[in-house]
């Protein structure tokens, strides 16, 4: 058997070459965009317009850099400072809904690079002055009586600066409000002030209820003696009041006599009450 000749190893070698140069460039020349992202391709070092949306997209090979990113909703807990318009210092921390607008990714990458340089660079010094504007706008006491409002004007003031960024705020929650040592302790004594009023409110009311009703028994035991008087000056009021004297009898315990003898006086209202045990 003959050997293979020099020339014709070389050949195979080259030829060895050639094919994984073919298969390290068809590898290099195209890149997928998973759902989710988007894509900015860099031709040596210089970003090209058009941003890579979800798909199969071809890319110079072997110059061309391709940079992903994550366009889903991302969270991020951002801290503020401020002071409100009675100069009362207030401070809270943000947690901030976002995404990234796809269509604007290459403005982001040729600006600000990574994602971390937006949230460090954008996101955390543009909440601050939203969060100074929304709070300059009240008092420290409105901040807290009207923290829907507060977060309002927040959300308008920072969905207005960051959206010429490229980026696209969904909602914002505030996680925690702080005031000063000082303000915290005037509210607790304002509190404790109200609670006071309100106390005594009551008591000014309940007094005023029993008054009330002090002269609305005292109207009707009025009324029961008018109309026990009527009664009595009408035909038949001396058996009522004979009636009147025997129930008194009956409940101050004494036992009832054996013999009862009516006055015979014709003016007499009252019964003329005899015990045979007495003469006895």
């Amino acid at each position: 058997m003959r050997s293979q000749s020099p020339q014709g190893n070389i050949q195979t070698v080259i030829g060895g070459i050639i094919a994984a140069a073919i298969i390290l460039i068809a590898s290099n020349s195209f890149v997928i965009i998973n759902p989710g992202q988007a894509g900015v391709i860099s031709i040596l070092g210089k970003a090209r317009d058009g941003a890579l949306l979800e798909g199969l997209h071809f890319k110079p090979p072997l110059v061309s850099v391709v940079d992903v990113y994550d366009v889903t909703v991302q969270k991020f807990e951002v801290p503020a400072q401020s002071s409100t318009k009675d100069l009362q210092d207030i401070s809270a921390s943000f947690a901030i809904n976002f995404r990234l607008d796809p269509l604007q990714v290459v403005d982001i990458r040729r600006k600000q690079g990574t994602l971390q340089n937006l949230v460090s660079k954008v996101i955390a010094p543009q909440t601050q002055e939203a969060f100074k504007i929304a709070a300059a706008l009240r008092t420290v006491e409105e901040a807290v009586t009207k923290r829907s409002e507060l977060k309002r004007d927040f959300d308008s003031a920072l969905n207005q600066r960051l959206e010429k960024y490229g980026i696209i705020v969904l909602d914002t929650s505030v996680i925690d409000l702080r005031f000063s040592p000082e303000f915290a302790k005037a509210v607790e004594e304002k509190q404790i002030a109200e609670q006071r009023a309100q106390r005594a409110v009551y008591v000014a009311q309940e007094a005023e209820q029993e008054a009330q009703a002090e002269v609305n028994r005292a109207k009707g035991k009025a009324e029961a003696q008018k109309l026990l008087a009527e009664t009595l000056k009408a035909q038949g009021g001396e058996l009522v009041l004979q009636k009147e004297a025997i129930e008194a009898w009956r409940q101050g315990g004494a036992q009832m006599p054996k013999v009862l003898v009516m006055s015979g006086d014709s003016n007499s209202t009252v019964p003329f009450l005899f015990n045979m045990g007495d003469l006895e």
